[in-house]
């Protein structure tokens, strides 16, 4: 997509795509514009990073809802878990990947160019705009209704699949593979005392494998060996 013009002309087939007509289609439009598009564009006063701040939250808070509400006999440590399997990055650019949308995203030049990691990063910020326009253009039920009515069944698979303690498969794969274990670092500490996210880096030898976020350290570093490990599979196959 080259310019904001042009993806407001593809609003309907957007919409039609994500199963959500907008009131405001501007917010429509800011949830396709990354700032590297601002960057080149001086006319452009605005991406969607503060629009995937407020996206993340609300998919935080209607998985949240929902794994409290269908798994009733569930300890709080588990449900920590599955919400950050259902919530990760991998996860989010499954399911844009899913809509077909990413097509309409303003990039610019550079970013147009990256097909690797970057661009895995800027599809899950996509999905989390996304989220975060839909929540203030229509509200909360909105947002929810949209997840639900669109990725039910990516989630339902998720939740099957058994718990795995992804860091002990991690180290293992890593010591047959390069006789060395992987290393944990934080990179970032957000929210009050009482309810701290982390956001943690996994190194192979010494190089950044993967980035996991949750509620405690151990949560964020299993999240983040998730990520190192299925990226690893992929590399592999």
């Amino acid at each position: 997509m080259s310019d904001l013009r042009e993806l407001l002309q593809h609003a309907d087939e957007i919409e039609q795509k994500l199963r959500y007509r907008f009131r405001d289609r501007t917010l429509l439009s800011l949830a396709f514009t990354h700032c590297s598009y601002v960057n080149e564009h001086s006319d452009v006063p605005e991406h969607n990073e503060r629009l995937e701040f407020l996206g993340d939250s609300v998919l935080g808070v209607i998985i949240a809802e929902y794994l409290y509400l269908f798994l009733p006999a569930t300890p709080e440590g588990d449900l920590s878990y599955l919400r950050s399997r259902l919530v990760e990055a991998g996860s989010c650019i499954r399911y844009v990947q899913k809509l077909d949308v990413e097509q309409y995203l303003l990039l610019g030049k550079g970013e147009r160019m990256n097909s690797g990691r970057g661009r895995d990063s800027i599809l899950a910020d996509l999905f989390e705009g996304i989220i975060g326009a839909i929540f203030l253009d229509g509200g909360f039920f909105s947002a929810k209704e949209f997840i639900f009515s669109n990725f039910s069944e990516e989630m339902q698979k998720i939740l099957q699949t058994p718990l795995s303690n992804w860091k002990a498969m991690l180290q293992d794969h890593c010591q047959k593979k390069y006789h060395t274990a992987p290393t944990y670092d934080v990179i970032d500490e957000t929210g009050p005392e009482h309810g701290k996210i982390f956001k943690i880096a996994v190194l192979i030898n010494g190089k950044e494998a993967g980035i996991g976020e949750g509620s405690s350290k151990k949560e964020a570093q299993q999240a983040a060996a998730h990520c190192a490990y299925e990226q690893l599979l992929l590399d592999n196959n």
